[in-house]
């Protein structure tokens, strides 16, 4: 298996995240209003192909999406039919394990279920198939964690490396304290291309795993470098990080992204923008070149950075 795709290979890339843009609800900071009033389905689809069309034109060429992020994978993939864009052109993630049970809705108590069983991956893969077709190329297990017992499930393991057989990339993500444990696990268990984590100037437990996972040919994803809207002008002001990023011309936003693509180990930040202004901010961290070391002493302990993420509200 080579991943990723030619197109991907080289320089550090930001990819776009669809978490907040296929569903009314997320717990980003501001998404609400980002969104907007209106949350009707064929009104953020059309939200969507705008987005699409925004981060096509500057570049953007990895989207990531998942199961569980409402319409996103629907969204994706009727955009990429009615673009035309082929497996060459663009390169497709998506993610298994998760169920979408909001219902469309932002106040459901409940918005997702977790279920990595067999059962789970066989059903969501053939929905996943139907919807994003021959452009899925990184099929990646949602959230892994060495308690959830997915690593050690022969039946899932067996049915990802049949999969893998066919052309598709397997990865996993990883989520919670943990996660570098999680990563060294499925590196001793093996059979995986890429692996997605969280990494930010806030929680940067995951590191000394992801670069062991570079080093070891697998492609390094990191999600949430904002930190779901907390490092940027919509959290709490970080003076520190304020003063850095006026220091080095720039947004908040922007100068934590870069962050990530500083680190030696980092093949793809995602974005997880919801409007093209945000992207086109985004996309700046492209052009600052900033030391790995940047900022160190705003690093959290990961069990307090990761109980406050379990307390954003979705919205």
């Amino acid at each position: 298996m080579s991943w990723p795709p030619e197109l991907l290979r080289g320089a550090p890339w930001i990819g776009l995240g669809l978490a907040a843009l296929g569903r009314p609800g997320y717990i980003t900071l501001g998404h609400a209003s980002d969104v907007g009033p209106d949350t009707d389905e064929l009104a953020m689809q059309h939200a969507a192909a705008e987005m699409l069309d925004a981060a096509y034109a500057r570049g953007v060429r990895y989207f990531d999406a998942a199961r569980s992020y409402g319409k996103a994978e629907a969204f994706l993939g009727a955009w990429l039919r009615g673009r035309g864009l082929s497996p060459d052109e663009v390169a497709v993630g998506s993610k298994w394990g998760y169920t979408y049970t909001a219902q469309w809705r932002v106040d459901a108590e409940v918005n997702e279920v977790k279920d990595l069983s067999l059962a789970t991956l066989q059903r969501q893969l053939a929905e996943s198939r139907e919807l994003l077709g021959a452009n899925l190329g990184l099929y990646e297990i949602h959230s892994a964690t060495i308690e959830s017992g997915v690593l050690e499930d022969r039946d899932v393991l067996e049915e990802l490396r049949r999969l893998r057989l066919t052309g598709v990339a397997i990865g996993l993500t990883v989520t919670g304290p943990h996660g570098a444990d999680t990563i060294e696990r499925a590196l001793e268990v093996g059979g995986f291309d890429a692996v997605q984590a969280t990494w930010n100037l806030l929680e940067r437990s995951a590191g000394p795993a992801l670069a062991r996972a570079h080093d070891a040919g697998l492609w390094v994803i990191v999600k949430e470098a904002l930190a779901n809207g907390r490092l940027t002008s919509r959290g709490a002001p970080i003076p520190q990080l304020a003063a850095a990023a006026d220091a080095a011309g720039t947004t908040l936003d922007a100068f934590a992204l870069a962050a990530v693509l500083a680190q030696p180990w980092a093949d793809m930040v995602l974005s997880g923008a919801a409007t093209i202004a945000t992207l086109e901010t985004n996309l700046n961290a492209l052009e600052l070149d900033l030391e790995p070391e940047s900022l160190d002493g705003l690093a959290e302990a990961p069990e307090a950075y990761w109980a406050e993420r379990s307390a954003l509200p979705w919205n």
